[in-house]
C-alpha cells in the first residue's frame, strides 16, 4: 500500500494554448534522425554507414564507455548521411525511410517469466535501455549498477503538458507488461505515482509495484520530487527512472518482439496553430510533423518538451528520443520600456505586482522575454517558495559555482536534477540560469566520482 503526498511548495504556471482536442492524426516523413545529443554523457561510437541498410531496432551506435548500451534505429531504410560538426562530432544519424516499416525480431517474451538480468539483457539489446534513467547524476542509467528503488511517475505537472492517463489507458495491456519487467530490475520497490484524486484502479493487480497519491502544484509531476518525498537518495546509492512513453515503447517490446518508439505527441501553446495529437516514431522531420500546425515563419520560438525544461529546437530538425510535447510561444527581442512598473494585468507573477492575485484561475499568453538581465545573485526567499525538497537551493546553487565538492554533497548534490529548479527560474529576480548550473555540477560530480 502506497501513500498520500501533499506538495506543499511550487506554482502552476497557467498559459494559453491548451490541447483542444484529443484527436490523433498519424504522421510519418521520407527521413528520421537519430540525434546523439538527445543523450547527455553519451560518446558515441558508430556501428553503421552511409549506404546501409537498417530495420527499426538495429544499432547506430552505441557509448564508447559502455558499449552494451546501444542506439538503435527507430524506423527501416538507408542510412543516407551521418552529419558531423566539428572535430568530427556526430550530430545526426539519418534514415531514409521505407514505404513499409521492417523491425528487427527480438523475439516477444513474458518478464514475468524471466529474471532480471535476462529482462535487462533484452533492453540492452533492443535499444530501449536509453528510456532508463539514472538518479543521482540524471543520466542514462548504468546497467551495472544495482538500484535501491525504480520511480515511475504517471503525470506531468508541468505547464500544458498532456494527459499521460490518455495515453496510458490507449496500451493499458503494454504498461502493466512494462512494470512487470521494471519490477525484475531491482530488489527494492517500484514507486509508481498517480495524481491525487485521479482514478488509479488499472494499476491494481500489478505485483511488485507500490502507488503514490500526490497532491499539490507543479513539480508535483516531477519524478525528483517524489523520490525526494518517498525514499530520498544517499550518497552511494542510485534510484531508475522511466516516463511514460518510455515505458510503453518497453511493453511493446516484450509483447511484439519490436523496438517501437512510435508514441503520442502533443502540440501545445499559444503560437501553434492546431492544438492535438499527433502519432509518430522517434526523429520524424518536424517540417511534416508540424505541417498545418506551426508557421515557421511567424517568428516563434518552438520547443521540444514544455517550456520549462524543454529545448528550443527547429522547424527543420527531428522530434527527439524523449519527447512527447512540442509546445510554440512567442518570441520577444524587444525589452519593454519601463516594464517593472507598468500596469499589467496580463503579467504573471509570484508576488502581488501584477494584480495575479486578483485572477488566480487566469491563463497567460507568455513569450520568451526575460524582462531584465542576469544580475547579482542575491538571496531573496524566492526559490524556498516554489522549492518543496528539503534542499537549499540558492546555497547549492552557489556551492556549484565555486566548485566545492564536499559542500555541494552536504547541501544535496545527489538528489537533485536540472528540471527540478526549472520553477527557480521563473520566480528568480536575478534572471540566474539555474537548471544550466546544476547540469554543470553534476557533470563535476560524475568526473570526480568516476
Amino acid at each position: 500500500m502506497g501513500s498520500n503526498i501533499k506538495i506543499n511548495k511550487g506554482v502552476d504556471v497557467k498559459l494559453q494554448g491548451r490541447l483542444e482536442s484529443d484527436e490523433i492524426n498519424q504522421l510519418s516523413s521520407s527521413t528520421y534522425a537519430l540525434l546523439p545529443s538527445n543523450f547527455h554523457g553519451v560518446t558515441p561510437k558508430m556501428e553503421v554507414k552511409a549506404g546501409d541498410e537498417v530495420l527499426a531496432g538495429t544499432p547506430l551506435f552505441h557509448d564508447k564507455f559502455q558499449e552494451q548500451v546501444k542506439f538503435c534505429a527507430p524506423v527501416s531504410g538507408e542510412v543516407v548521411e551521418v552529419v558531423r560538426g566539428e572535430k568530427r562530432k556526430i550530430l545526426e544519424v539519418k534514415i531514409l525511410a521505407d514505404k513499409e516499416l521492417r523491425f528487427k525480431d527480438f523475439g516477444a517474451s513474458d518478464p514475468s517469466n524471466m529474471d532480471g538480468e535476462a529482462v535487462k539483457n533484452h533492453l540492452l539489446a533492443s535499444g530501449a535501455w536509453p528510456f532508463v534513467m539514472q538518479r543521482p547524476y540524471d543520466v542514462i542509467a548504468n546497467p551495472s549498477h544495482d538500484p535501491k528503488a525504480i520511480f515511475i511517475s504517471t503525470f506531468s505537472s508541468a505547464p500544458l503538458a498532456p494527459d499521460l492517463d490518455f495515453q496510458i489507458k490507449a496500451e493499458l495491456e503494454h504498461f502493466k507488461v512494462a512494470l512487470t519487467a521494471m519490477a525484475k530490475l531491482t530488489k527494492g520497490k517500484v514507486h509508481v505515482s498517480v495524481r491525487g484524486g485521479s482514478d488509479s484502479s488499472y494499476l491494481s493487480g500489478i505485483s511488485g509495484i507500490e502507488v503514490h497519491e500526490v497532491y499539490g502544484s507543479h513539480p508535483a509531476g516531477n519524478v525528483g520530487t517524489q523520490i525526494h518525498k518517498i525514499d530520498p537518495i544517499n550518497k552511494g546509492e542510485f534510484v531508475w527512472t522511466v516516463d511514460v512513453p518510455g515505458l510503453l515503447t518497453i511493453g511493446r517490446l516484450f509483447k511484439t518482439g519490436h523496438f517501437d518508439t512510435s508514441r503520442l505527441v502533443a502540440t501545445t501553446g499559444a503560437a501553434m496553430s492546431k492544438r492535438s495529437y499527433f502519432k509518430a516514431y522517434a526523429g520524424i522531420e518536424l517540417s511534416k510533423a508540424l505541417e498545418g500546425r506551426f508557421d515557421a515563419k511567424s517568428g516563434a520560438r518552438l520547443i521540444g518538451g514544455n517550456v520549462l525544461t524543454g529545448a528550443t529546437t527547429s522547424h527543420d530538425s527531428f522530434l527527439g528520443f524523449y519527447d512527447y510535447q512540442l509546445t510554440a510561444i512567442p518570441e520577444v527581442e524587444d525589452r519593454e520600456f519601463f516594464g517593472w512598473i507598468a500596469p499589467g494585468l496580463n503579467k504573471f507573477s509570484m508576488s502581488n505586482t501584477f494584480f495575479g492575485w486578483m485572477t488566480p484561475n487566469k491563463e497567460y499568453n507568455l513569450n520568451t522575454s526575460l524582462n531584465g538581465e542576469e544580475r547579482a545573485f542575491v538571496m531573496s526567499g524566492q526559490y524556498e517558495k516554489v522549492f518543496p525538497m528539503d534542499i537549499y537551493p540558492v546555497q547549492l546553487l552557489k556551492a556549484i559555482l565555486v566548485e566545492d565538492i564536499e559542500l555541494m554533497e552536504n547541501l544535496g548534490i545527489y538528489e537533485v536534477a536540472p528540471e527540478d529548479f526549472a520553477l527557480c527560474e521563473v520566480v528568480c529576480t536575478s534572471k540566474i540560469n539555474s537548471q544550466a548550473i546544476v547540469r554543470s555540477g553534476l557533470d563535476l560530480m560524475i568526473q570526480e566520482m568516476s
